[in-house]
């Protein structure tokens, strides 16, 4: 059997949600520990690191959408260096919990929605058209591996 905090070290997320089930069903012993309350909150950590990857998820989109759409070229590196940084955060999220890994499709698609709203209000605060944002989402938008990947539009 493998050490009890091998998991803590390979995956944080999954430990969690293995520790707070373990726990709810421990709370039948007899020590006097608040066993809900204690469940709920070893769950919040692995909350915390999903709703980081959804957040750095929305960040990627929006900058992903402004420079497919856009005609600007001046803003592009800055948009092109936001991407990069709120990859590096994901990269180190997988590294914490590669269990996270298995969640970016559906955050993607619960994304895209807001970060395509952002992106157009950034587009046309600049005067910018953003009829291409919409074409963009109506062409299905962007992958798992582009958007956590190296890929950046044309």
């Amino acid at each position: 059997m493998a050490k009890l905090g091998e998991l803590y070290e390979r995956d944080f997320v999954l430990w969690t949600a293995e520790q707070a089930a373990a726990l709810r069903r421990a709370k039948d012993s007899n020590l006097p520990l608040d066993w809900e309350n204690l469940a709920e909150e070893i769950e919040s950590l692995g909350r915390s690191d999903r709703r980081e990857l959804r957040s750095q998820i929305t960040r990627v989109l929006r900058h992903l959408l402004k420079l497919k759409v856009s005609p600007a070229i001046e803003p592009r590196a800055g948009w092109r260096g936001t991407i990069d940084e709120a990859r590096d955060e994901i990269a180190g999220l997988f590294e914490d919990s590669p269990s996270l890994r298995r969640e970016v499709d559906g955050l993607i698609k619960k994304q895209i929605g807001a970060a395509a709203k952002l992106a157009a209000d950034d587009l046309s605060q600049h005067g910018e058209p953003v009829d291409g944002v919409r074409v963009c989402l109506e062409q299905g938008g962007f992958t798992s591996e582009q958007v956590v990947g190296d890929w950046f539009p044309d």
